[in-house]
């Protein structure tokens, strides 16, 4: 049984000083089959913020995402219910990369603490994040080179390896389920990681729950791993 260590967050989208992000689009499909899991702490979750998401039986048939148009997005760590939630860190990677261990980069340390949200760029090749804590208040910049703005997945990191939102690089288990926001969350996505190697009887998708601002859903093509690689070469 998991320890429950809880961040709620207020949803934030800071970039600048009044730029309003457009919301992602909702024409993904479903997951077919939707995974099976231990559901009953994320469909608590999502309840106590309004969402009215079926945990499983929403699942969004993606994997890769792409910005919008105007390469600006925030990425809002909204709860943890883990007894890992000091070690975990979330970041992005190539999703095209043919490495099986694809650069990664941090979005958030393991350090970020209740409340603690990035505000990211894309650009020429270039990702700019900044990092903010519980009040607002900036506490880090840091830019990555060859970042992949049109293709990138989601990681986990932490005490029991890293996973990945592409199911091929995680053995073909998925460890990141993903979400369409509803009602006032309408146009974001919600991405639910699961920090340990994928059991139907004991995942649970709520080691870090994250609200996504002006990111694209990109269709998913089943295949292996290596089938992956092969159409990058």
């Amino acid at each position: 049984m998991k320890t429950w260590a809880t961040r709620l967050l207020p949803m934030m989208a800071v970039i600048g000083a009044a730029t309003i992000l457009p919301p992602i689009a909702q024409a993904a499909n479903l997951r077919s089959p939707q995974i099976a899991f231990s559901s009953a702490s994320l469909q608590s979750y999502f309840g106590t913020v309004g969402q009215s998401i079926n945990t499983t039986a929403d699942q969004i048939d993606t994997q890769v995402m792409t910005t919008s148009v105007s390469g600006n997005a925030a990425f809002t760590l909204m709860a943890e219910f883990t007894p890992n939630s000091n070690a975990n860190e979330v970041g992005i990677y190539n999703a095209n990369d043919p490495s099986a261990t694809p650069t990664l980069f941090p979005l958030l340390p393991p350090s970020a603490g209740p409340d603690w949200y990035v505000t990211v760029h894309f650009g020429g090749g270039n990702l700019v994040v900044n990092l903010f804590d519980n009040t607002a208040a900036f506490q880090s910049t840091v830019t990555y080179t060859g970042v992949n703005q049109s293709a990138f997945g989601f990681y986990i990191k932490g005490p029991s390896g890293t996973f990945y939102s592409q199911d091929s690089r995680n053995g073909g288990s998925a460890q990141v389920l993903t979400y369409a926001g509803t009602g006032s969350s309408y146009g974001t996505l919600w991405e639910c990681f699961e920090e340990s190697a994928y059991d139907s009887g004991t995942s649970d998708f709520d080691d870090a729950i994250i609200n996504l601002q002006s990111v694209v859903t990109t269709p998913t093509r089943s295949g292996t791993w290596g089938e992956v690689k092969a159409g990058y070469r």
